[in-house]
């Protein structure tokens, strides 16, 4: 049946919990680049668990250890939170790489699509792509999570202004070439 020791499954999960949290600290401690080593670390101890994405050695014979819903549930909020954290620290970096942020983003909401947190980094990461349309969309679902919030609030602004310039600049472009 299962290819993998008995136990694997724990012993990788518990060295991941790990790794996440010394994320955290790091992240709070605002040493982004550590933090996010410590991240994909974490996701690196993960990686070939998931029983619903082929293992590498599958090709070849290789089963996976059979996980109990509880597993499959621990080990998608795992990967969840660390994609989330991702995101964050690469909004705090120096050069932010906004398509990273977005995808890492997409990755939680693919598993979690009402995570407010990842909505609303998803926005930012739209924002600053251009992709306004898509922007306001994910910051809306993030304000309807958390109706309070003052960063999701200015950003739909600032979001509206921009997707109206560009609406504005639109038509006139469209007047100078059929309004003659």
């Amino acid at each position: 049946m299962a290819t993998q020791p008995e136990g694997e499954f724990e012993s990788r999960m518990q060295q991941a919990i790990r790794y996440k949290a010394e994320g955290n600290q790091h992240y709070k401690e605002k040493r982004v680049r550590e933090a996010i080593s410590r991240y994909h670390w974490a996701l690196m101890h993960l990686r070939g668990l998931d029983p619903s994405e082929p293992a590498p050695l599958q090709a070849f014979g290789g089963e996976k250890e059979k996980l109990s819903s509880e597993q499959v549930e621990l080990l998608h909020s795992v990967e969840c939170d660390c994609y989330n954290n991702l995101a964050a620290c690469l909004l705090r970096s120096e050069r932010v790489n906004y398509e990273r942020v977005r995808d890492y983003s997409q990755k939680v909401l693919s598993r979690q699509g009402d995570n407010s947190k990842a909505l609303y980094r998803a926005g930012v990461a739209l924002y600053h792509i251009g992709d306004y349309d898509q922007a306001l969309d994910h910051l809306g679902r993030a304000a309807h999570a958390c109706p309070n919030d003052t960063n999701v609030k200015r950003l739909i602004q600032q979001t509206e202004q921009h997707l109206n310039l560009y609406h504005q600049r639109e038509k006139a472009l469209y007047r100078g070439m059929f309004g003659k």
